[in-house]
Order: structure tokens, then C-alpha cells, then sequence
């Protein structure tokens, strides 16, 4: 079982704290972040994890270096800083053959069972993402019954982008992603296929530069199958602002 978790990120919202280290090493209960994630992984059967880097590289490639707890794979995004979408595609060769992989946040901290959301990815499907009704104003939208992803909205910005015309919002449930997800390796021609589409540089051989969401949407529109997996008792963080720190150490000590 792989996984890749999404570590390069600059970390802004968690200044000053990542002016002087990457946020996947900022110490939430004596840990480094990406530790609780890694070890929630290693508990759950993963013996592999991708860790995309870019803002301070060499701190966070020196960790992986010194655990010996768990294999950990470096995708390098020193060049360039590549989306949530673009990290994917830039570390296929790390991630090709593996049937499937799990994506997970750096910052994000929850209870979610990830062996059992591993275990149910249909392997005809492209992408399972792990979704909740849970308080936010950007949600997935999802054809009730086969929890197929539809749509998009930003409720604070009114924006809403529908991959199948003969559905309204209004038919639809929506559903807030929890950064956490499964891809099949089939993924990587279509995300080819949507970077050909786009007209997206490849920046001289550093790879392109995009989004996860814009890339599920494209896939989804052209029927590949994209799905929900719906667990609303999911308690989960995004421990990306300093604030949420001190409510992330009580989360980790219940």
C-alpha cells in the first residue's frame, strides 16, 4: 500500500512559524505534522510514502532521510512549486504500479479510518475522495444515489461549475473534501490528457502547474469515475493556521 502526502506547500497562513521551516515539520504535540500523519498511514498498512518538496527541500528531505520507521520517497519540486494536481503527475514514476495510492495533506489531522477507505476504492473507478457534511463554503457536488462527483460551488463567491448538464446544484449533495483521497495509477494519461487540453507549460521539464479540484472536474466530465465516500462522524483539522494549533494538540491528546 502507497501514499503520497502533499508536503511541499509554503505554508503561509502558519507565518511565522514557516519562515524558518517547511509546514510539514511545524510540532504539533511534540511531532512534526507530517509525523502524525505518516505514522496514521503506517498504522493502517501503508509501507510507502511519496513526499512532495519544495519550501525548505533539504530540512524536510534530511527527516525522511533519519526514519527508519517507514519508506519515504522525495518527488523534487525545488524548480518549481507545482499545485496539488501538478505534484501528482510530477511524481509518476514514483508512483506508476501501484494499483492504487492514497492522498493526504500534510496539515490535515482526523480519526478517518484510511485502510478501510483504501480497501473500499472500486478499482474501476479513477478517484475516491473522502467527504463529510461538514461546515465550509466551498463544497463537491455529488448525484445522490451513486455519490458520482458532478459539480462544484463556492457558496461565499457564488461560483458553481457542473460537469453533468442534466443535473442542477439543487439535486445535488453537497459535500466538503477532507484532503484526503484515493487515485487509481490509470490517472496519470488523463491527467496528460487534461494538461494537452488546458494548454498547461511544462515549464521546462518541471513539471505543470495545476489543481487537483480543476483536474476531478475535467475527469468527471468525461465519465471517468470519479466518486464520494461519504463519513460524516469524520472529526478532522486543517492544522494550517496557527490558531488551529493549540486545538490540534487537544485533538491529538484525546
Amino acid at each position: 500500500m502507497k501514499a503520497m502526502i502533499f508536503a511541499a506547500g509554503l505554508g503561509t497562513r502558519l507565518k511565522p512559524l514557516t519562515d524558518s521551516m517547511p509546514k510539514a515539520l511545524v510540532p504539533v504535540a511534540g511531532q512534526p505534522l507530517i509525523e502524525h500523519v505518516a505514522r496514521k498511514l503506517q498504522a493502517a498498512g501503508f509501507e510507502s510514502a511519496v513526499v512532495n518538496v519544495h519550501h525548505f527541500a533539504d530540512m524536510l528531505e534530511d527527516w525522511t532521510r533519519r526514519q527508519e520507521w517507514m519508506d519515504f520517497q522525495i518527488s523534487d519540486e525545488r524548480r518549481l512549486l507545482l499545485d496539488t494536481g501538478g505534484a501528482v503527475l510530477h511524481a509518476r514514476k514514483l508512483l506508476e504500479g501501484s494499483g492504487k495510492f492514497l492522498i493526504h495533506n500534510v496539515d490535515i489531522l482526523s480519526d478517518a479510518d484510511l485502510g478501510s477507505l483504501f480497501q473500499a476504492h472500486d478499482d474501476s473507478a479513477l478517484a475516491t475522495l473522502l467527504v463529510s457534511n461538514r461546515k465550509t463554503s466551498r463544497h463537491f457536488l455529488f448525484e445522490a444515489q451513486s455519490m458520482r462527483l458532478v459539480g462544484w460551488n463556492n457558496s461565499a463567491t457564488g461560483e458553481t461549475i457542473m460537469c453533468d448538464d442534466s443535473l442542477s446544484p439543487s439535486q445535488c449533495l453537497e459535500l466538503a473534501y477532507s484532503g484526503i483521497q484515493i487515485l487509481s495509477d490509470k490517472v496519470f494519461p488523463v491527467m496528460e490528457g487534461f494538461v494537452a487540453a488546458k494548454g498547461l507549460s511544462l515549464n521546462d521539464g518541471a513539471g505543470a502547474v495545476f489543481g487537483i479540484r480543476d483536474f476531478l472536474l475535467f475527469a468527471a466530465s468525461r465519465n471517468y469515475g470519479i466518486y464520494g465516500r461519504r463519513c460524516d462522524d469524520l472529526h478532522m483539522l486543517d492544522v494550517g493556521k496557527c490558531a488551529s494549533l493549540e486545538e490540534a494538540e487537544k485533538m491529538l491528546k484525546k
